[in-house]
């Protein structure tokens, strides 16, 4: 066996792949404690070193993998994904380059490349953009017509909230997202106490239908990015499946071997 299969055989190890998953989880870790002044102050230089260890094991399992893969690591994306990121951990901490360092939480992001199922749904929800932008589309549709509406319908008591266009999308947006839409609500009704259908309308809308139609365009993504999976034999047969058509293969052996006894 030459050395390349034996590093392709290390690297596609499932015990690679999980010890690669735990020095992520380090690094996250690290990267959390690293926030504390006082933790920071106690055990900086403990921190720095094991920091420096995880990038170590990140470059020299990203050398393995370009070893074992040669030109088929540099036309998969989520290779690229991770050699930016380590890329970005090693520019220098000082210089024009410290703005950097704050990139380095980057690094848990990896998490999406090493972890299969991970990776399976970030590729269904970039299939899932174009149905995505469509309903964006029609979100910011909504909003500008309902901006438009409320400017007029409100301007003249609520000013704070609704007094020209970009405040009201402003005001409708924090609505849409529930942020204190009740004391916007009740600011209005204050004033004009039908107010209440304008706003009950509009959270419906944007809302519940629009982050349904969310929820429906992803899991649809995701369901066909499954059954592509399958029908590209990436999944999993069925356990008990492969177990029959074994248990078939061995008695259809075994009958023919009975056939030729009889016949010598």
């Amino acid at each position: 066996m030459s050395v390349r299969a034996r590093v392709t055989r290390i690297v596609e190890a499932r015990w690679f792949q999980y010890s690669v998953i735990a020095v992520i989880l380090v690094n996250a870790a690290v990267l959390g404690l690293e926030t504390s002044p006082r933790v920071l102050r106690a055990h900086g230089m403990l921190l720095h070193r094991v920091d420096m260890l995880v990038l170590a094991v990140f470059v020299v399992e990203l050398g393995l993998r370009i070893f074992a893969y040669r030109g088929r690591f540099f036309r998969d994306p989520w290779s690229w994904f991770d050699l930016v990121i380590v890329l970005i951990a090693l520019m220098p901490a000082s210089g024009p380059f410290s703005v950097l360092r704050v990139l380095r939480v980057l690094r848990v992001l990896r998490l999406l490349s090493v972890v299969p199922t991970l990776r399976h749904v970030v590729t269904g929800l970039f299939k899932a953009l174009p149905g995505m932008a469509s309903i964006s589309f029609l979100v910011a549709l909504l909003l500008y017509v309902a901006a438009v509406m409320a400017t007029n319908l409100f301007r003249a008591n609520v000013p704070q909230h609704f007094g020209d266009i970009l405040t009201s999308l402003f005001t409708l947006f924090q609505i849409m997202t529930g942020d204190s839409w009740g004391a916007i609500a009740r600011t209005v009704m204050a004033e004009q106490p039908a107010a209440w259908v304008f706003f009950v309308v509009f959270i419906l809308a944007s809302t519940f239908i629009a982050l349904n139609l969310f929820i429906a365009v992803a899991v649809e993504a995701l369901e066909h990015d499954k059954a592509g999976r399958r029908a590209a034999g990436e999944e999993d047969e069925d356990p008990q499946q492969e177990i029959l058509a074994e248990l078939r293969a061995l008695r259809a052996e075994v009958a023919e071997l009975r056939r030729d006894r009889e016949a010598a």
